[in-house]
């Protein structure tokens, strides 16, 4: 009996070892000489598909998500958009924003069948929002939450990579980052007023691959007015 409760106990302990140790894994990971942007590599074995498009109330275009087909070990469910364990269902939508883990945007002007990519960078957005001002409702345009780096080397986008802040018109032109590189999105927030963007990020700042209460948070606002959306930094505290 002691002999299973020693064996338990050592599983238990093995088990707390090794999720603190993934817990523990850095975010970011310099150079030693000094940093360096990483490209993620293309995994192969995925398998891209593309949701049904959705119309974002207010505008004139048609968004096509692009993403991966997701494979559950084990599963023998079904519902709508999977079969087998296999889901083909890879965005969500709710009022003005979509998100996911998706590599892609293709746009399509509705009373066109011209579809163009959001970019042909390799990145990872988690959400895309349609800000569209009452005032001057042809300013549409979409900020995306994205990751576009492999910060933690480990060979692959996923959202234990730093977040990045960008931004495009609602056709998906312009697409640009707002975000300085090696700085963590925290969140943002449309200022109809003052037709702002703005947002904060932190930076780590002793350079311990974390982002924690002894870095630097940093705010920002881009002017939306401006033709290049100019990012400016302000100081709060």
């Amino acid at each position: 009996m002691n002999k299973i409760v020693l064996l338990i106990s050592g599983l238990m302990l093995m088990a707390m070892t090794s999720c603190k140790e993934e817990a523990e894994k850095p975010k970011v990971i310099y150079d030693s000489s000094k940093k360096a942007l990483v490209v993620a590599q293309v995994d192969t074995t995925q398998i891209e598909i593309a949701d049904l498009p959705i119309l974002i109330s207010g505008t004139n275009y048609l968004i096509h998500p692009i993403g991966d087909v997701r494979v559950f070990k084990g599963s023998k469910g079904y519902n709508s958009g999977s079969s087998a364990g296999v889901s083909y269902t890879i965005s969500n939508y709710s009022e003005f924003e979509i998100t996911g883990y998706l590599r892609n945007f293709k746009f399509q002007q509705i009373d066109s069948d011209s579809i163009t990519p959001l970019t042909d960078k390799r990145v990872l957005i988690q959400s895309a929002t349609c800000v569209i001002p009452s005032f001057d409702r042809n300013k549409q345009v979409m900020i995306y939450a994205l990751a576009d780096m492999d910060t933690n080397k480990d060979g692959k986008l996923d959202d234990n990579d730093i977040k990045s802040l960008y931004i495009s018109t609602v056709s998906g032109d312009k697409f640009t980052k707002l975000s300085a590189e090696y700085e963590e999105l925290i969140d943002w927030k449309f200022i109809e007023t003052k037709n702002r963007i703005y947002f904060r990020t932190i930076e780590d700042t002793n350079k311990n691959g974390e982002f924690d209460k002894d870095d630097v948070v940093h705010y920002n606002y881009a002017d939306l007015g401006t033709e290049e959306w100019k990012v400016t930094s302000y100081n709060p505290v």
